[in-house]
């Protein structure tokens, strides 16, 4: 049996993680984070395939969250999709550069997401097998 990718949802808006987990659930398993500062516990304590995250959060910003994630060894190197209702392109410039694999404007295509999802973990795959190569 094929084990489900894990993917962490970092968002406050309870009606923004139900949407998500809706229509993601039948695919992969669905982590969810509320808070910044609990969100990278839940980050390194389940080590997620790929994290969809929020810029407006009441902690930290989304901004401030994925500068910690990078700056740590266990997880800096999964990929973090933005999925925001800012439309910006500062902020997506900022959000790219701090290290963000995308960025989504909310509201969101259910198709676009889930495309987007697929071509990061599809990446982080063949990031792995190439390291494999490399290492023998």
């Amino acid at each position: 049996m094929k084990k489900n990718k894990k993917i962490l949802v970092i968002d406050d808006e309870k009606m923004n993680i139900i949407a998500l987990a809706h229509f993601l659930k039948p695919e992969y398993d669905i982590i969810v984070s509320t808070e910044s500062v609990s969100a990278l516990e839940t980050a390194e304590k389940h080590l997620p395939d790929l994290i969809l995250l929020d810029i407006i959060m009441p902690d930290m910003d989304g901004f401030e969250v994925i500068t910690e994630l990078k700056k740590s060894e266990k997880v800096k190197d999964i990929p973090v999709i933005f999925i925001t209702g800012i439309n910006s392109e500062a902020n997506e410039e900022q959000g790219i550069a701090l290290g963000a694999a995308d960025y989504i404007s909310k509201p969101f295509n259910k198709t676009l997401v889930k495309t987007r999802i697929e071509t990061q973990l599809a990446l982080q795959n063949y990031k792995r097998i190439v390291k494999e190569i490399t290492a023998k």
